[in-house]
């Protein structure tokens, strides 16, 4: 049977299904397995448009318990609840209240087919959402304390169950508000329509709610330190957690080795 390589997961919405796109020279998901290669292998699970009652229902669909030819599930990074926080409507609904998708994000990182590959689990907040671009592109269908509020349930769940947590919000958030001159704080957050202000915001999240290049490079500023401990401290030589070996010790053909 061929060697199987674990895995690192990107499970989410279609903020990690772009995260698989080439934009300005950088592309988030690429970036991952460029630090991770031949260790593991990176899988792009985001589906553009689901919510978290879409993920938990189709979960079992998506990872398979610990079994004959089943690679290990060694990282599972989760981001979800952008959807969730849309406000409700009539036709194509995607919101998912606020307790319930507490209650469908805990079930998604305690479901047997997940803890039985026993992962290192990290908890993604979605990013803030600038509702003064999403409301021009999707009017009346998303609010920026709503979806506030979502990400800070993401928070509550990774304190309460002990996982951990990427503060993709606050990264985004304190960046754009770093490169917005003059913008005071105290008033409220960038892409609020309290303040008015979009700032930096407009290059990071270009439509009020997907991530430019710019954020997904913040995003992965974010998630690399948690990345590679296997391996830390050790020398690059070493080659310490290779799947396969280094071509210097990997085994040659019987026929094909110099006799001396």
């Amino acid at each position: 049977m061929a060697v199987s390589y674990p895995q690192i997961v990107l499970f989410g919405d279609s903020l990690f299904q772009g995260a698989a796109s080439l934009e300005d020279g950088f592309c988030f998901q690429a970036a991952v397995q460029q630090q991770v290669l031949r260790r593991f292998d990176v899988v792009n699970r985001g589906l553009s448009g689901y919510n978290t009652s879409n993920a938990l229902k189709l979960l079992p669909q998506i990872f398979s318990p610990p079994g004959p030819g089943v690679p290990k599930l060694a990282y599972l990074f989760v981001l979800l609840g952008a959807n969730d926080a849309a406000l409700p409507q009539p036709v194509n609904n995607q919101h998912v209240p606020l307790d319930k998708f507490k209650q469908n994000l805990v079930s998604i990182i305690t479901h047997p087919n997940i803890t039985a590959h026993n992962p290192k689990l990290f908890l993604i907040t979605p990013p803030p959402l600038d509702e003064l671009k999403a409301s021009e592109v999707e009017p009346g269908v998303r609010n920026h304390r709503v979806s506030a509020s979502y990400s800070e349930a993401v928070r509550q769940v990774a304190a309460e169950h002990s996982v951990g947590l990427i503060d993709l919000w606050e990264a985004v958030m304190e960046y754009a508000i770093s490169k917005t001159p003059g913008f005071d704080r105290s008033k409220g957050n960038l892409g609020d329509p309290e303040t008015g202000e979009r700032g930096h915001l407009k290059d990071l999240l270009p439509d009020g709610l997907h991530l430019s290049s710019e954020a997904y490079r913040l995003l992965y500023e974010a998630v690399k330190p948690h990345l590679g401990k296997e391996w830390e401290g050790t020398k690059d030589g070493e080659r310490v957690g290779y799947v396969l070996p280094d071509w210097k010790v990997a085994p040659w053909l019987e026929e094909d080795v110099l006799k001396s």
